[in-house]
């Protein structure tokens, strides 16, 4: 999939003396906003998608890249990461173009009706309607707030797996008690062509957020010494030559005890922020867009909201729900891009309107 960004020399897109000119506008590039560029680009609109993250992917990527997902229609199990590829297969005939590692600080409306966007890296868009997939917020990890601890942030410490090549054999101490926190200790813990040299699971207490299963087969490496499970809180560290060499950890009994270490990957979970979108004057009902479900139409026109980022009656946060919510929203949005034009629901199977702008042939059924 080819992203602004990310392919050198590649043809930038038409701007205007205001900036990148669009017929949509999608915020978020997670599954659902994936899918949003699906189910628009049938309607043969092109769409320019931003995400505050450096990936494609949003919480498939983020939160659980190589963890397994069994609720996606027709697919019995694939990891975030597989999906994500599956996606962007899927929308590469409609050419979207993905500007990433940036946010969106202003929408304004103009005269002509369009929304004038503006971003974090100075990006500006003329766009005819804008369509917020952006899941339950931008993402920022929550730190370990222990001072000047920060310095080794990238190095040494780690609030994300990008490769679990780059932990092969090493010291870890795993810190958290949610579910990222128990699927890595447990993948570096046990045999496989990632297994750490030894890892220490942290937890300020002796109770866990995570899955029972995770907790219990944690446990149970425990107790074949596979891992240790230390409770407290770390309050320190001390180093060697500039490097983080082993952390102060603060036991329930006052006990302090120093824990050396090569590496520490901290899960305390992510903050989501909602950011410059709660100043938009959309409707909001506890951090979240409210939605007409006819159409995922917010409160101002032209702007659509799908995904765990919206709310209404029955709301379910699943990824098959933002399915279903962005083929509506496509609909919904058609009239402000083709106003005089009469949209009619076809069928991929049949119609060889969708065969052509999918790149397909149309099948010859015999009689």
């Amino acid at each position: 999939m080819k992203t602004q960004h990310e392919v050198p020399g590649g043809a930038a897109p038409a701007r205007a003396a205001n900036g990148i000119e669009t017929d949509a506008l999608i915020i978020g590039a997670g599954p659902v906003g994936l899918f949003q560029v699906f189910e628009l680009g049938l309607l043969e609109i092109k769409a320019h998608v931003i995400d505050s993250l450096a990936h494609i992917g949003g919480q498939c990527i983020e939160l659980y890249p190589d963890k397994p997902i069994y609720d996606i229609p027709a697919v019995p199990v694939c990891t975030g990461r597989e999906l994500t590829e599956l996606l962007l297969k899927q929308i590469e005939p409609f050419g979207a173009t993905f500007h990433l590692g940036q946010t969106v600080t202003r929408v304004e409306r103009q005269e002509d009706r369009r929304f004038l966007v503006e971003t974090s890296r100075g990006e500006r868009f003329l766009a005819r309607t804008i369509f917020v997939a952006a899941g339950v917020g931008a993402f920022e990890s929550r730190p370990l707030r222990v001072p000047h601890i920060e310095k080794f942030d990238g190095k040494q410490l780690f609030y994300r797996v990008k490769s679990p090549a780059d932990f092969t054999g090493k010291d870890l101490v795993i810190a958290g008690g949610g579910d990222s926190a128990l699927d890595w200790a447990l993948n570096f813990a046990q045999e496989g062509p990632h297994q750490a040299g030894s890892v220490i699971l942290i937890h300020r207490r002796d109770g866990f957020r995570a899955a029972p299963a995770s907790v219990a087969k944690m446990r149970d490496l425990c107790e074949q010494l596979q891992m240790q499970l230390l409770i407290g809180q770390i309050v320190g560290f001390e180093e060697s030559n500039g490097n983080l060499a082993a952390l102060k950890v603060t036991g329930a009994d006052g006990v302090t005890r120093v824990v050396p270490l090569d590496a520490l990957l901290v899960f305390f979970g992510l903050s989501p922020k909602l950011g410059p979108i709660a100043n938009w004057g959309l409707d909001l009902e506890r951090k979240q867009i409210v939605v007409n479900t006819a159409t995922f139409e917010t409160n101002i026109e032209g702007i659509f909201a799908v995904g765990d980022i919206n709310t209404y009656p029955g709301k379910k946060k699943l990824i098959l729900s933002g399915f279903h919510e962005t083929a509506l929203a496509a609909f919904g949005a058609a009239p402000y891009i083709f106003p005089n034009k009469a949209i009619h629901l076809q069928y991929t199977t049949t119609s060889p309107k969708l065969h052509k702008v999918l790149g397909v042939e149309t099948p010859v059924f015999d009689d």
